[in-house]
């Protein structure tokens, strides 16, 4: 929601979500639940190998490294080293863009009539420090800890 130059939104948990599948499909929330946790732990998974995740329309997810660097105290004004870690790289995909315009638009069009022109394909990152237990659990030695 927009007003003025100011953006308000809500803040849906995946209790909310399971509610809407299951009331949208008829199945009952448990199972829903159990659905929508293995596709999220299935997602996480992935990422831990390394893996590129391409979901068609709605956008892809990357591990990426980011190196390290030296960044400063804000409040000393001494330099502070930033270790190397670990981020989710997501680029939205046509659909997802397309309903991001359609947040802004005053003409009332809706996400499914958008146009995808003009959208930012800007990255967000999802950054995750992988611990010391969880590098050591690593079967394959892949950089970010499975679940």
């Amino acid at each position: 929601m927009t007003t003025g130059n100011h953006t308000t939104s809500k803040t849906i948990t995946k209790r909310d979500v399971v509610e809407r599948i299951a009331e949208k499909t008829g199945l009952k929330k448990t199972d829903v639940k159990v659905v929508l946790q293995e596709f999220l732990d299935e997602i996480i998974c992935d990422l831990g190998d390394g893996n590129r995740l391409e979901f068609r329309d709605f956008g892809v997810f990357e591990v990426r490294e980011r190196k390290a660097r030296t960044a400063q105290n804000p409040k000393t004004l001494e330099p502070v080293i930033v270790p190397a870690k670990f981020a989710v790289k997501f680029k939205p995909g046509r659909r997802m863009k397309e309903a991001l315009d359609a947040i802004g638009s005053t003409d009332g069009a809706t996400a499914s009539t958008a146009g995808s022109t003009g959208a930012s394909s800007a990255p967000v990152e999802i950054e995750s420090k992988p611990t010391a237990d969880a590098l050591a659990g690593t079967p394959n030695g892949s950089p970010i800890g499975n679940p």
